[in-house]
């Protein structure tokens, strides 16, 4: 039979529940990643003056990470001299927004799996292309989720390094005798660990996946007519 025929019992086996995991974490995944924005500072300050005379200068960031394009800003003069802003260091963005296409194309094939799951099983189950195809994307995921969650770990890991005001705190404009840096605030970056987090969980939702899928192709399921039982001998030798 062909057409949709609704049937939510897919959703109750482990190849429809996982992908329900997965449509789920895949939110998460570039939700938290994609969603953040955040603040680094750094109060400047003369030596000969009260530390009510302290300027904050405060540079804000957020996805896609590219750093080398933001600056502090929040000073127009530091100790009676014009102030000269500065950038915060690198870009970020390759790892980031790789992480979070992945994500997203996730989370579309998702949806378009537990369609054919929900409305279409019979001819899922009926056909030999479906199964495999699902397989194979299911196996592709599985290692992009492995690229992108470890390069975005390590692409957090230089973010926060670049974000610190600790470092910025003693960099060549801080070095003249008559300026004080002291490192400010920087916001919590709590949800990018959460992110990487889903990334690494999303990997395992789909390798163990891939084992369901698997097991729905030919390749662990027998063509229709063939039984592991039959007698291989020819037919006119058995009388």
């Amino acid at each position: 039979m062909t057409g949709l025929q609704l049937n939510l019992n897919p959703l109750t086996e482990p190849l429809g529940f996982i992908k329900v995991l997965e449509w789920i974490f895949s939110i998460f995944a570039f939700a938290t990643c994609g969603g953040y924005s955040g603040k680094t500072e750094v109060h400047i300050g003369c030596k000969n003056k009260t530390a009510g005379d302290i300027v904050n200068v405060t540079a804000s960031f957020g996805y896609p990470f590219r750093l080398h394009e933001v600056t502090f800003i929040g000073a127009n003069k530091v100790c009676g001299e014009a102030w000269t802003p500065w950038h915060l260091l690198g870009d970020y963005s390759s790892s980031s927004q790789f992480y979070v296409c992945v994500a997203v194309f996730a989370f579309l094939y998702c949806i378009g799996a537990l369609v054919v799951y929900v409305g279409y099983m019979h001819m899922y189950r009926e056909s030999r292309k479906l199964p495999m195809i699902d397989f194979i994307i299911t196996i592709i995921f599985a290692f992009l989720w492995l690229v992108s969650a470890s390069a975005w770990a390590k692409g957090l890991t230089d973010v926060k390094s670049s974000v610190d005001p600790k470092f910025y705190s003693n960099i060549d404009n801080c070095k003249p005798s008559t300026i004080t840096c002291t490192p400010g605030d920087v916001s919590s970056m709590g949800s990018l660990n959460v992110s990487v987090v889903f990334g690494f969980l999303n990997l395992i939702l789909w390798g163990g996946n891939a084992w369901f899928a698997y097991k729905e192709t030919s390749l662990h399921i027998p063509p229709p007519g063939a039984s592991p039982d039959q007698d291989p001998s020819p037919t006119g030798m058995a009388k």
